[in-house]
């Protein structure tokens, strides 16, 4: 199998760009597409509450429902927010889009920044989240967690290299699942709970040991930790292209969707594990979920149903930053300030190049911090209300200079959104600076500053190949140089290919034993080729560096602009050919392209077998 076939194998077959509009998704598929992130959430931030309360012991535990009720309230507001950015702006970009044109081109790319940090360590928590449920349920597997999670990364990198449509399709299931697995877990719960059945796990959470008492920055701590349930809610608003026509109406609607399924699973699980209670494992081992469906379904098929749907959506739903990182990425190289070849469309219709990087980037976060979800999550939440509190002040600016309809009723909404994610963000930074929150806090200006140097890089570009005030000269000075490795066939051809560039044609020969220098002379005089042969003496044996000088002196001392180096190359018929010749000619082209005004031709001249 040709490596051509095998990657149409794995990604499918190339999609014209008429079937674009065929690519669009309706919300049923867009739910799981986008709102996987966010919904899969709930498995994992009711317990990094309760590992912020634990050190308080059993009074610690019972204030969790109190602070997630108050995590579900800042989860509406900034629901109800996005989706005003949702109808605001129909062409996405979320964010960065909105910071950009009501606050500046600097808190648009903080935004853009704090967006595409995000995206990667959504991918990784994601992954990291769903190894743990795995291994929860098959504890014989914890020596494998990052092989695991990179196997999984690229799994997801190349279900989406496929095309939104088909991940969408592969991806309801298992977000479905999930929602309907823990709707059943809380139903029978709370059964449970109304008939007073007591599970073991009472007894344990009684037994806590008190390290310090509950605290208003212990309670702060914990809000900090569970805002984790919040990552994810700007996806939509930057996919907002994506959905079929009406674009803005049906992502509006899909974000309230998304908002209740979250809330309620969000809530609700943390309120039944107060009710248990369930005791979070300090040490990574067992997830809070896991002891939950133990507890409240048993150890049947119900139970193992829950663990799989939750590793399922754990692992796909990192498919919310393979949708979103690549658009937002595509946005900014069209804007010239991230490199343009992620402006790119793939042959299945996705930007290939942005979900590419993604899963690179995720892969060697996952394996620098050893597949460990609880790790990454301090570094997670920064980075989303940074863009939250930048994109509601910009929506504020917007409706302030818009100024019709509900305007007001609007700008106010926003203000609110604007207030509180700022609030949020300031606690977030210091409850989790120490915890690694510090590390993001110093990639934003690292990936702003980068964003910098390239948009220089193609503003001078941009200069250097402006029309503006060039004057073409009358006449190209320009020579022509043949490289030849000996006297034959292909060495002819290629010095009569120059001659049709060039009247003037100089063959370059580099001496590495003098024997064969006498030889080639004496051919050459016999032949009698197009062009004379200058020997240069290379008492190192090295080719490169005496072709290099040569090159460069040439140009100099003749004040040419243009210098042409061929390279002439035999083609052999079978692959493993290759294996047989030296590749002197691959390492003379890297070197001459660094040269200015250089250029380099090969002409490769078929042997037949």
């Amino acid at each position: 199998m040709s490596v051509r076939a095998a990657i149409r194998l794995l990604v499918g077959d190339t999609l014209p760009t008429t079937r674009a509009v065929h690519q669009r998704l309706p919300k049923v598929l867009a739910l799981p597409v986008f709102a996987s992130d966010a919904i899969s959430s709930s498995a994992y931030a009711t317990e990094e509450i309760l590992l912020a309360l634990v050190v308080a012991g059993a009074a610690g535990l019972h204030v969790s429902t109190g602070v997630a009720i108050a995590i579900a309230l800042l989860f509406a507001t900034v629901a109800l927010s996005y989706r005003q950015t949702v109808l605001a702006y129909p062409t996405g970009g979320g964010a960065y889009i909105v910071a950009r044109e009501n606050l500046g081109l600097y808190p648009g790319l903080v935004a853009a920044a704090a967006l595409l940090t995000d995206y990667v360590l959504t991918v990784a928590v994601s992954i990291a989240a769903g190894v743990a449920a795995i291994i929860s349920a098959l504890p014989a597997l914890a020596s494998y967690r990052v092989d695991l999670c990179v196997a999984c990364i690229a799994f997801v990198t190349i279900v989406n290299l496929r095309g939104a449509k088909e991940a969408g399709k592969l991806f309801a299931g298992p977000v479905y699942l999930f929602v309907g697995s823990v709707l059943v877990m809380l139903g029978v719960g709370a059964v449970r709970i109304l008939f007073r059945e007591a599970p073991a796990e009472t007894a344990v959470a009684q037994g806590l040991a008190t390290l310090q008492p509950v605290t208003v920055f212990l309670v702060l701590r914990a809000f900090a930790s569970g805002c984790a349930a919040l990552t994810g809610i700007e996806a939509i608003s930057n996919g907002v292209p994506a959905f079929r026509p009406p674009e803005s109406r049906n992502a509006a609607t899909t974000l309230l969707w998304m908002a209740a399924i979250c809330i309620v699973l969000f809530v609700g699980v943390t309120a039944l594990a107060q009710a248990v209670p369930v005791v979070p494992d300090v040490a990574g081992g067992e997830t809070v979920l896991s002891k939950l469906g133990r507890h409240v379904l048993g150890q049947g098929v119900l139970y193992y149903l829950l663990q799989a749907a939750t590793a399922l959506i754990l692992v796909l739903a990192a498919n919310t930053s393979f949708a979103d990182f690549p658009r937002l990425a595509s946005i900014l190289a069209r804007d010239g300030v991230v490199p343009r070849q992620l402006a790119n469309l793939g042959d299945r219709l996705v930007f290939a190049n942005g979900i590419i990087l993604l899963g690179l980037f995720s892969a060697a976060l996952v394996v620098v911090f050893g597949g460990l979800a609880h790790s990454l999550i301090p570094l997670y939440a920064v980075g989303v209300f940074v863009s939250f509190t930048l994109s509601q002040a910009g929506m504020v600016v917007h409706w302030h200079r818009l100024k019709s309809g509900r305007w007001q009723y609007a700008a106010g909404l926003n203000t609110l959104g604007a207030l509180t994610t700022g609030v949020v963000l300031v606690v977030v930074a210091v409850a989790k600076f120490r915890h690694g929150a510090w590390i993001v806090l110093l990639i934003i200006p690292l990936v702003i500053m980068g964003f910098r140097k390239i948009a220089q890089h193609y503003e001078k570009l941009k200069a250097a190949l402006s029309l503006e005030g060039y004057r073409p000269p009358r006449t190209l000075r320009h020579a022509v140089l043949v490289l030849v490795p000996g006297l034959h066939r292909g060495v002819l051809q290629a010095i009569q290919y120059a001659k049709t560039i060039a009247p003037e044609v100089e063959a370059i020969y580099v001496e590495i034993d003098p024997g064969e220098t006498a030889k080639l002379q004496q051919k050459w005089a016999d032949c009698k080729p197009e062009a004379p042969l200058t020997v240069l003496k290379s008492p190192w044996r090295s080719l490169v560096g005496p072709i290099v000088d040569y090159v460069k002196t040439v140009r100099a001392e003749r004040n040419l602009q243009l210098v042409t180096v061929i390279l002439p190359e035999f083609a052999t018929r079978r692959w493993w050919h290759v294996l047989l010749h030296n590749q002197a000619g691959l390492l003379l082209k890297l070197a001459l392209m660094l040269i200015p005004s250089v250029v380099v031709t090969n002409v490769r001249y078929e042997v037949e077998d």
